[in-house]
């Protein structure tokens, strides 16, 4: 295949073109009007390569699946830095040309997908010369099945017309996606009187106060940011003041300029388009047809059942909180900026703990170090930082892993701390993927890992709450499956080709292990004192740990069922119909109703924005799978090198290249069960009359 020649641009040096024969992306060499002329130069090369693949006779994987493996890779070695940049860094000079880019993107994609040539290529290939390597047979089997998805058996207009709506598709999420960035950041509460931030523990103030000295402000600053807006909304003893924060957070993006809903209900009218050119009945449908449930009845007999299950459990909760509310804290009518306040008073109350009492504990070198200590134990690894690797902000950490040889097999870059123009959230993302190089090299992966903590203040170091740790032992659960793969087909790589519903399974997996005393006295040392977490405190934690478990469970059933029916119910049209359709489930699982100037759906941005579209369901699914997998360690011993070793070979380090429901069940010796999920979330056990 032709390589890039990087002699055709030289009024710029640009180091996007050499960033596929570059170890990593030179991220601080990366300007805007480098992305445009790259991106422009590199999909060029790919179509005379595809068009090259497409004349050839008798296919065969060396010569049609490999050559398009090495196109996609060239592409994402280019693109994905600036994808990863618009999410770290959004900065106004990068947003036109992003936006550009992922209109040159979707229109590769959907381009390639719909590809008559190349369709018929590994169709016959399929037919004729089937790879007998498994991993490969399983990749070409996927590449099929996304070509139909994609619109590759449409003809005429109707082609012409999936291609638009993709086209369209992709402008409509990023700009949602933007909205959200933009309207949360567009809110700042600044308070100088002490009245006004009374109930506030110390470390708030002190990250407040940090806050508002980056931003030329006297005392104390406060956002939207999740680190700002939480520990506000659980202690601020100000109610008026948490109504305006709450108010403002759930109202987001749902006015003037920035206002979301128009795009909610052009996105929802086009991927019900899409479905019905694709013959399925509802875009849930289309949704489902690449993941592990079989159906959308499925997905709802499914939640429908843990919400029969959770449901007088959080009945319960919240007869509790109201009780609370009303006997000890003087509010008969609880309203929706009460609750974390009120939640977090009761927490103090039964279990004497809070998750402040607790950061103390959770200094970042600690948790980070006792973290990989685990890993290494259970898989053999080892993780050392590499201060030289390029990065994009001074705060993020570069990390590399090897086996106990010495081999090189993995890194991944670590970017802990909240900080303007980012956006929020955690996540795990392909920086690098593993796979076997058309020449013969085997590439090792890298990936991203993105945290929206506090960052140190004054001479502290970051110090993280017990969810925080818990959020950050997730995403390292993803990483790992993206770093772990044995996998040497790009296809199939990592996270690639794994179903969607079960891709949060080694994410869900991780969390158990902090709640284990033994796991968590290798990283809980007092940071200045270097005491360990007392045992008084840890029982007190672990006596917390279902604390409004079911109302908790029932709030992700909520999201999970508002996500499948408002993809497959666009029947109803009007500007209403959205809000209307989540009220409707609300008030058929809820226990918790909000205030009706609630915009939620404005900013959820994992359905209208992200990979979750009629997926969300997803996270309760994979728990289901994760739950009973950990249930394997509790029998079998939490550190046991064995029960690892044999997760890792059937589960962890497959990628896609295996059915997962098949994997599962050779992993434990049977199909899955909700009865440890329910268990671990204190459900299990029936309510006394």
């Amino acid at each position: 295949m032709t390589q890039i020649d990087n002699q055709s641009t030289p009024t710029i040096e640009n180091p996007l073109l050499s960033g596929a024969s570059s170890p990593l992306p030179l991220f601080e060499a990366i300007r805007p009007e480098h992305v445009l002329p790259a991106l422009d130069l590199a999909l060029a090369e790919a179509r005379r390569d595809v068009e090259n693949i497409c004349a050839q006779e008798n296919p065969t994987w060396d010569n049609l699946l490999q050559p398009l493996d090495a196109i996609d890779e060239r592409l994402s070695r280019i693109w994905g830095p600036v994808a990863h940049l618009n999410s770290v860094c959004d900065a106004d000079e990068l947003r036109p040309v992003y936006q550009q880019g992922v209109a040159n993107m979707a229109a590769w994609s959907t381009e390639l997908a719909q590809n008559a040539g190349l369709y018929a290529a590994m169709r016959t290939l399929r037919e004729q010369n089937p790879p007998q390597d498994v991993e490969r047979r399983q990749a070409l089997d996927l590449a099929l099945r996304d070509f139909r998805l994609a619109g590759a058996e449409l003809t005429g207009a109707d082609k012409d017309r999936f291609k638009a709506i993709q086209m369209r598709l992709s402008e409509l999420t990023t700009r949602f996606e933007q909205h959200v960035l933009d309207a949360t950041q567009a809110f700042e509460l600044h308070l100088n009187d002490k009245t006004d931030v009374a109930g506030l523990p110390e470390s708030v103030l002190q990250a407040s106060a940090q806050r508002a000295e980056q931003k030329q402000k006297d005392a104390w600053l406060f956002t939207l940011d999740a680190p700002s807006y939480m520990p506000f909304m659980q202690f601020a003893e100000n109610r008026k003041l948490r109504e305006k924060m709450y108010t403002a957070f759930v109202t987001r993006a749902s006015s003037g300029e920035l206002d979301n809903a128009p795009l909610i209900d052009e996105i929802l009218k086009l991927r019900a388009e899409v479905a019905r050119l694709l013959d399925f009945s509802d875009y849930g449908a289309y949704s489902l047809a690449s993941k592990m449930a079989p159906s959308v009845d499925a997905v709802e007999g499914f939640l429908r059942e843990l919400a029969e299950k959770s449901r007088p459990h959080a009945e319960k909760e919240l007869a509790e909180l109201r009780d609370f509310a009303a006997e000890t804290l003087g509010l008969p009518a609880l309203e929706a900026w009460d609750i974390p306040f009120v939640s977090e008073r009761l927490r103090q109350n039964k279990y004497a703990i809070s998750q402040e009492e607790l950061k103390p504990y959770f200094p970042e070198n600690q948790v980070l170090n006792g973290m990989f200590a685990l890993v290494e134990k259970l898989y053999g690894i080892h993780i050392r930082e590499n201060k030289h690797a390029p990065r994009w902000h001074d705060s993020v950490r570069y990390f590399e892993i090897r086996q106990a040889d010495g081999d090189a097999i993995a890194a991944f870059y670590f970017d802990p701390y909240a900080r303007p123009h980012k956006r929020g959230g955690a996540w795990m993302d392909e920086c690098i993927v593993r796979w076997r190089r058309v020449d013969g090299t085997l590439q090792l992966p890298v990936a991203y890992l993105v945290c929206n903590f506090d960052a140190p203040v004054g001479d502290k170091p970051a110090l993280w709450t017990h969810d925080e740790v818990t959020t950050l032992f997730h995403e390292f659960g993803h990483g790992l499956h993206h770093m772990l793969t044995r996998v040497e087909t790009l296809g199939v790589s990592g996270i690639r080709g794994v179903p969607w519903d079960a891709v949060e399974l080694p994410s869900q997996f991780m969390e158990n292990f902090c709640w284990e005393r033994e796991v968590v006295d290798m990283f809980a040392r007092h940071f200045a004192s270097g005491e360990k977490l007392p045992d008084d405190l840890f029982d007190r934690m672990l006596a917390a740990k279902n604390f409004q478990s079911a109302m908790q469970m029932l709030r992700q059933i909520e999201l999970a069922l508002f996500d499948m029916r408002v993809h497959g119910n666009v029947a109803a049209t009007d500007e209403n119909s959205v809000q209307h359709l989540l009220d409707a489930v609300r008030t058929e699982v809820a226990v918790l109703k909000p205030p009706a100037f609630n915009r939620f759906q404005n900013s959820f941005s994992h359905i209208f924005a992200g990979g979750y579209a009629a997926g969300y369901y997803s996270y309760k699914w994979a728990e289901v799978l994760s739950a009973d997998v950990y249930a394997a360690f509790e029998e079998e011993g939490i550190s046991n090198r064995q029960t690892a070793a044999r997760f890792l070979d059937a589960l962890l380090s497959v990628g896609g290249s295996r059915d997962i429901m098949q994997a599962f069940a050779d992993f434990r010796g049977r199909k899955p069960s909700v009865d440890a999920l329910l268990r671990h979330s204190g459900l299990s056990e029936p309510l006394a009359d």
